[in-house]
């Protein structure tokens, strides 16, 4: 459960230095993901799946 809360923290983190910095970069971003279909959104969504829990996995090995 400390992991969990841990992970979430750092996301908000992130997300929120993302925001802070770059809030039009941000925007152009939003309007690229409106312009793709649902299999490419689909896709990209299990690719980061995929790098996340491959990157947890490696950081839980070493």
């Amino acid at each position: 459960m400390r992991d969990l809360l841990m992970a979430l923290g750092l996301m908000a983190a992130i997300e929120g230095l993302v925001l802070a910095l770059a809030p039009l970069r941000l925007e152009d971003l939003v309007k690229l993901l409106a312009t793709l279909s649902r299999n490419q959104k689909r896709a990209i969504g299990l690719s980061m799946l995929a790098f996340g829990v491959a990157l947890v996995w490696l950081a839980r090995s070493f």
